[in-house]
């Protein structure tokens, strides 16, 4: 048997696989590679949030490859950020990083999202066509993050490149290159930051670091993750949203009279066409039983949450986006304590980008067949690589 997510129809369309899976059974166990091991994939509902919150799956990627050949050249900061830790480590991370996400920094941020979402659509006019990703998904979160981190204008473009070279599935050697590239850099950022402070998330994490709550290493790390976590999934999540709401004339429309429902209809977008596939690595520490498939210590448990959110036991219909949904308890964002910590962010600044999209281009359609849209080879995201559209 092939590992089916590494089809190539699968990076086009996952939705028919997850099924398929899931048809079988909630946890499903493939192949990893040619190398004769495998992983189990977690794509029902209730077993996807069941194995979210199981504290015997670990993020800890140290413990389970420890021992392990490996030809790979990642830079610590990027292969040991907060997301492949458990408790208490991870903890005393998110601790750190987390009052920067709560809705209270979050409102005040709206503004500036506003002022660069407003600098962005006004380049373009009605009857453009234009690449809304490029022009839009990408550089509106990188902008947002790199101004909470303090990376300067003219560093931005090359910080986001690095970033998305960290997803160049198949390409070892571009992620890992990329990964010394962008760590090398944010390490002189943090420096900076420690000789001239500014007040922002680097020196209130730098501050922690002087209390003896964070290593010099740690910082490093947590910005990195920080800025690779803050705009990536806001970029497929507005990018898979628009696609939506373009393939589906009657809720455009419906956004497009009445731009108030957007806030509410979030959730709907957001598990209709989930902007994670796959979530980051867990693996078994002890033998368990998730969905009645038995599962033995020492392997990859890969949880779903674009299957998940597509399952008819807990979605009825899945496959139809329906905005009147009460789609709050979708997994796009995750689930118990490792549940993404920018979720708040990533509303905002779809919220922001769909009210005034739609307000200034309320005829926006697909300017391309639907079968020529280029998707990002990885299985962790769910992105375009354009999204061609006329205004």
């Amino acid at each position: 048997m092939t590992d089916p997510l590494q089809d190539p129809q699968f990076f086009t369309d996952p939705y028919a696989t997850f099924a398929r899976l899931r048809g079988a059974a909630p946890v499903h166990k493939v192949p990893t590679g040619s190398t004769g091991r495998y992983s189990y994939v977690v794509t029902g509902y209730a077993e996807a949030r069941e194995a979210f919150a199981d504290p015997r799956l670990s993020k800890d990627t140290a413990r389970f490859f420890t021992g392990q050949p490996s030809r790979r050249d990642l830079h610590p900061a990027v292969s040991r950020t907060m997301l492949a830790t458990d408790p208490p480590q991870h903890t005393r991370l998110r601790r750190a990083a987390g009052p920067a996400f709560t809705p209270g920094p979050v409102a005040r941020m709206r503004p500036y999202i506003t002022e660069v979402v407003d600098a962005l659509l006004g380049v373009w006019a009605p009857g453009d066509q234009v690449d809304l990703v490029a022009g839009l998904a990408v550089p509106l979160p990188v902008t947002v993050i790199c101004q909470l981190l303090g990376v300067p204008a003219d560093d931005r473009t090359m910080v986001a490149r690095w970033s998305n070279e960290l997803f160049a599935a198949g390409r070892p050697d571009r992620i890992d290159a990329a990964s010394h590239s962008l760590a090398g850099y944010m390490a002189d950022l943090v420096e900076s930051k420690r000789r001239e402070p500014d007040g922002g998330l680097l020196h209130s994490l730098l501050l922690r670091s002087a209390a003896g709550e964070l290593t010099g290493d740690e910082v490093v790390s947590l910005a990195v993750l920080l800025l690779v976590a803050g705009h990536e999934t806001t970029t497929n999540f507005i990018g898979n949203a628009v696609l939506a709401l373009v393939r589906h004339p009657d809720a455009l429309a419906r956004l497009r009279d009445d731009p108030g429902l957007i806030p509410t209809v979030l959730d709907e977008l957001l598990r209709f066409d989930s902007p994670i596939g796959i979530a980051t690595f867990r693996h078994s520490t002890e033998a368990l039983v998730i969905g009645g498939t038995e599962i033995p210590a020492g392997v990859p448990v890969l949880i779903a949450p674009g299957a998940a959110n597509r399952d008819p036991a807990r979605f009825p219909v899945p496959d139809q986006l329906d905005l009147t949904r009460d789609a709050s308890a979708q997994l796009a964002f995750g689930h118990g304590i490792h549940r993404c910590l920018g979720a708040p962010l990533a509303r905002a600044e779809s919220e922001i980008v769909l009210t005034q999209l739609l307000t200034r281009f309320p005829g926006i359609e697909l300017a391309v067949p639907s079968e020529n849209l280029q998707w990002r080879r990885t299985r962790l995201m769910r992105g375009l690589e354009s999204l061609p559209v006329l205004l």
